[in-house]
């Protein structure tokens, strides 16, 4: 009987998250103004396996949640306000650039944007590919050009061994990005942070690609930040969706039911300005005409009563009072495993949400 309680409680034993980001601040300096504040106490989660997608428009803040993970904001002028981003145990903001280059390209990769940029102009493919290999892997030279190959090949390079030898110059746009796809799966990678990764690909190879990465997610377990702007790639690939909007997270929920209902304006905003295939229109409805819609900010409840979708630019007579205004706003749990960005009420403050977590199932 004691060796059967012992096997239950292992099995019940919570999954933890391979990576999350916890009130994470990041600001830049902006000469004689005051900082721009990129990313203002952003809270998400990333699991083995599971693929967390980060949507909303440009500037928002999704790319240097990424970047700060890999510590890759140069600073100054950036700066690291507050916060924490936990991977394996440790908090990787204070990690010495000697453990982060361990990490950096190992165990967590990131795709970037603008390959053209990321790539070394005087270096071949084969060489930038095989170097992140022999920094990460005990391999020989070898052994990490057959690891490179078969990764060039994994993205749809035709003949990899001969294109080891070319420069990034003598690839298309579309075919950098494979290279920088190819790059950071090398190592096999616990985390990847995918940046735009199929941008500048056609629809067949983006197919290919992202079938490639939930294939490598299902045999290595490998957990994927997908950052993109195209929503029914998130409706395909990803498990989470975390919504954000002027360094914030307005919402946050499983894919499914993020679809089915969107909770806060902002987020319904975006769906509704998406052409629809069944229905005609002399125009498109915009992300502004939603939000500035008084009636779009009402009948939202959680554990502490009633709240209200925050939002910044909500005309001063519509905002509720709140706890602390040096601190508008809050995440809030208005229903099991749905975040809801809100204005930091009295209520809110004395019913705390646990941070964002979705496990998978």
């Amino acid at each position: 009987m004691a060796a059967h309680d012992t096997i239950a409680t292992k099995a019940s034993k919570p999954v933890e998250p391979l990576m999350s980001v916890e009130d994470l601040a990041v600001s830049f300096d902006n000469g004689s103004g005051p900082r721009i504040q990129a990313v203002a106490g952003v809270s998400m989660s990333v699991y083995p396996r599971q693929t967390l997608a980060v949507v909303g428009e440009s500037g928002c803040g999704k790319s240097v949640t990424a970047m700060s993970s890999m510590q890759l904001i140069p600073r100054p002028p950036g700066r690291f306000d507050s916060g924490r981003i936990m991977f394996e145990g440790r908090n990787l903001l204070e990690l010495p650039e000697r453990e982060m280059l361990k990490v950096r390209g190992g165990k967590i990769a990131m795709i970037f944007q603008e390959p053209m940029t990321s790539l070394n102009p005087v270096y071949t493919i084969g060489d930038q590919i095989m170097e992140a290999v022999l920094l990460h892997q005990a391999v020989s030279p070898d052994e990490a050009a057959r690891i490179a190959i078969k990764a060039m090949a994994d993205v749809g390079i035709r003949d990899p061994e001969g294109r080891m030898r070319a420069y990034p110059h003598q690839f298309s746009g579309g075919m950098r990005q494979r290279v920088m796809i190819a790059m950071a799966l090398a190592c096999r990678p616990a985390l990847l942070l995918a940046d735009e990764p199929t941008t500048a690909l056609d629809v067949t190879i983006q197919k290919q690609i992202l079938e490639l990465l939930r294939g490598l997610q299902h045999s290595t377990g490998m957990g994927m930040m997908l950052i993109t702007h195209n929503l029914g790639v998130v409706a395909e690939n990803a498990d989470v969706v975390c919504c954000m909007y002027a360094g914030r997270v307005v919402e946050y929920a499983p894919v499914t039911e993020l679809f089915d209902r969107p909770l806060h304006p902002y987020t319904r905003g975006l769906f509704r300005c998406i052409p629809g295939l069944s229905e005609l229109r002399n125009r498109l409805v915009t992300v502004e005409e939603v939000v500035a819609d008084p009636r779009e900010y009402e009948g939202l409840r959680s554990e502490a009563g009633p709240v209200v979708p925050w939002w910044p630019f909500m005309d001063q007579a519509q905002r509720p009072a709140l706890d602390d205004p040096s601190r508008p706003y809050a995440l809030v749990e208005v229903s099991p495993n749905r975040w809801v960005g809100c204005w930091r009420t009295p209520e809110v403050a004395r019913h705390p949400s646990r941070p964002p977590r979705i496990a998978p199932a």
